[in-house]
């Protein structure tokens, strides 16, 4: 992997771009699951801004990066309440749909009250294929030390992928792959990190990174650096309350750490620790205020 800058060393601050997906998520938690054709009351109710790019910008930006996200939010009521709430937690947003009203996703998610376990129905990106980046817009951003993409929206994707390509010094790829879509074939290649679920798969022809991370529930993290060094990070045992945007906190805090300078095993761990806080908290945001860099 290309080396961090000598200031992220002494973990002074870093800029991570965070490029791809914000929904604004319509979160209910429920004791019982519904069936067909029923209607059940929940026990709470959250609305906070989601997507993987977008949530690990917070986590990043809680952990004191200067987090910027890439993504298309819109003029929309929708996207106003998406921006709202990640301006409230230190995002900084570069609006690839700025001055327009597009429908921006809603994800409706049902948490199970006893076991903390999420459920998500969103339309993701699909209705708002197409935006783009212009190298000129990513020229008047502050440069990154890291860049997130989490593949949705293909084109912005690529667009950030070429910028980021061309800089001197070219900053860290990190790719989050959680789930298989055609764009990857062109960015797994490129990335120097790429960190995935355990049901990722990837076809056989594609190119790898350098370095992958797979995560796999409450088993050990395993991971490979780009030097061919293999490992295992145990995940500890904790009461898990929400698991709704834990993988998006694991990339967040992963990130953060690349930035500052840590290899790879150290990183995992950093991630391991903030992914195994978040979901010990109810709601999406509640948790942030327990973390920090320590």
């Amino acid at each position: 992997m290309p080396e961090a800058p000598a200031e992220a060393s002494q973990k002074l601050p870093v800029t991570c771009w965070f490029a791809g997906l914000t929904t604004l998520d319509v979160i209910h938690r429920s004791a019982v699951r519904p069936g067909p054709n029923q209607k059940i009351t929940a026990v709470r109710q959250d609305v906070s801004a989601g997507g993987p790019a977008a949530n690990a910008a917070v986590t990043a930006a809680t952990l004191g990066a200067r987090a910027l996200l890439i993504s298309a939010l819109g003029t929309g009521s929708v996207g106003s309440a998406a921006r709202g709430d990640l301006e409230r937690h230190g995002v900084e947003i570069h609006d690839t749909a700025e001055g327009r009203e597009i429908p921006l996703a809603v994800s409706a998610v049902l948490v199970d009250d006893a076991t903390g376990d999420r459920s998500v129905v969103s339309p993701d990106a699909t209705l708002t294929d197409g935006l783009d980046v212009s190298s000129a817009d990513l020229d008047a951003l502050p440069r990154p030390d890291v860049v997130l993409l989490d593949g949705h929206h293909p084109d912005l994707a690529r667009s950030v992928l070429a910028y980021a390509n061309a800089l001197e010094p070219r900053p860290l790829i990190v790719l989050d792959a959680g789930r298989w879509r055609p764009v990857f074939a062109d960015l797994m290649g490129a990335a120097d990190v790429t960190a995935r679920s355990a049901d990722f798969r990837a076809p056989a022809d594609v190119a790898r990174s350098p370095a992958t991370v797979a995560t796999h529930g409450a088993a050990p993290v395993t991971w490979c650096d780009d030097d061919g060094r293999r490992g295992a990070t145990d995940v500890p045992t904790v009461d898990v309350r929400d698991t709704l945007g834990a993988g998006d906190a694991f990339h967040g805090a992963l990130v953060v750490a690349l930035a500052q300078g840590a290899d790879l095993e150290a990183a995992v761990a950093e991630a391991v620790r903030v992914a195994s806080l978040r979901v010990q908290y109810v709601g999406p945001r509640s948790w942030l205020e327990n973390l920090s860099c320590a």
